[in-house]
């Protein structure tokens, strides 16, 4: 009954916290990269989940998913697979929400770059993905850590747009931050104080773990700069 909605929380989280990583790091290189039109357009939308509700934004994805809808149609029609109230729901609601987070870091990440190591990369003989993956995307990884913890954090703790799109099925669909949400609502306190307490630490280790490896990455940096 516990352990239950944590292994799902924590399958959901790592699921939607790398799908938020690539989508989220390739739309930052995109927009502080290249020259697209509508760039403040695209940018809106992929903040826009952040500042919805959840409720809100539970419902676009339950009308977009549901077997009415354009996507949950084609999908029940050509493959019969259906999203809705499925652990793949949690996933899709979980990565959407942590999208934002994860693209606000990386392109921070991605500002902070020195665009003088990519040039004399390419004069040197690198192509594009050689110097993206070996030069841009470690010059930007403190950026890039953050919003992988931050999504991670943020999947963990996805209620509102879940509960809309996924339900409350356990062993299912069933997260901690529904679990706990129904478990106070039956009156079953001993099992909501258990839950809280599994979440606020691990909310806790993430948040500790990341201050901890941004000193010190700042304080080897800053021993590297003297040196130099």
């Amino acid at each position: 009954m516990i352990l239950q909605p944590i292994l799902l929380s924590l399958k959901v989280a790592i699921l939607a916290t790398t799908a938020a990583f690539f989508i989220g790091t390739f739309c930052a290189y995109i927009m502080v990269r290249k020259n697209i039109q509508g760039k403040n357009i695209w940018e809106t939308i992929l903040i826009l989940p952040m500042i919805l509700p959840p409720s809100v934004l539970g419902y676009i994805l339950l009308v977009l998913l549901g077997k009415r809808g354009p996507v949950g149609s084609f999908l029940m029609e050509h493959f019969d697979l259906q999203i809705v109230f499925t652990w793949v729901a949690c996933v899709i609601a979980a990565s959407i929400v942590s999208l934002p987070l994860m693209y606000q870091s990386a392109k921070a990440g991605l500002l902070s770059v020195d665009l003088v190591y990519e040039d004399a990369a390419r004069d040197l003989g690198a192509n594009k993905w050689q110097v993206f993956w070996k030069i841009t995307l470690p010059l930007a990884r403190p950026g890039i850590i953050s919003g992988i913890v931050l999504s991670f954090a943020r999947s963990m703790g996805e209620f509102g747009a879940t509960l809309m799109v996924a339900g409350n099925i356990p062993g299912r669909t069933q997260t901690i931050s529904t679990a706990i949400y129904f478990a106070v609502d039956a009156g079953k306190e001993p099992l909501a104080n258990v839950l809280v307490l599994v979440m606020t630490l691990l909310s806790f280790v993430i948040v500790f773990c990341l201050n901890h490896w941004l000193k010190r990455s700042l304080i080897n940096e800053n021993k590297y700069n003297r040196i130099g």
